[in-house]
């Protein structure tokens, strides 16, 4: 397979996603991170956005709320290189009507080998990591390439 080297700026883009009962701990993490994240652009999906922005005065660029879209929305910057990290404090004791939008998000983010917290911890370990401090490379598949090929080998 085709591959590329994607380099992630010292300035990273980061998506911030809670499920309803996870959005109090995501805004307690970014208030505690707070002077970190503000290095790094923020994005998120709609209430989430809002609340960070209204409790940490950190700007959050929001998206359509998960239910109605952001989820994909998310995604898609994925696709287009724009996002360079997801936090999303899912909440895996209730049920989410949007849970194929949440499955398609982590898919896309392991196809683009984007990193994914899924909890407070990883969250914390991703943050910390002296990686967020500098530029870093990383290989992932070419799939423009890869499609010319195999419209190519079906001729």
């Amino acid at each position: 397979m085709e591959t590329l080297e994607l380099t992630l700026r010292k300035q990273k883009n980061i998506a911030l996603i809670a499920h309803d009962g996870k959005k109090a701990e995501l805004i307690d993490w970014c208030r505690e991170h707070a002077e970190q994240l503000k290095k790094h652009f923020l994005c998120g999906t709609g209430t989430t956005a809002r609340m960070i922005t209204d409790a940490t005065d950190l700007p959050v660029k929001a998206y359509n709320s998960g239910p109605l879209g952001g989820d994909q929305q998310i995604g898609a910057r994925i696709v287009e290189g724009k996002i360079d990290i997801v936090i999303f404090f899912s909440d895996p004791l209730t049920a989410a009507p949007h849970d194929p939008d949440v499955k398609a998000l982590m898919r896309i983010a392991q196809v683009y080998d984007v990193p994914f917290a899924a909890n407070r911890a990883s969250a914390d370990f991703i943050i910390s990591s002296p990686l967020m401090e500098e530029e870093y490379n990383h290989t992932v598949i070419n799939f423009k390439q890869n499609i010319e090929n195999r419209v190519k080998e079906l001729k």
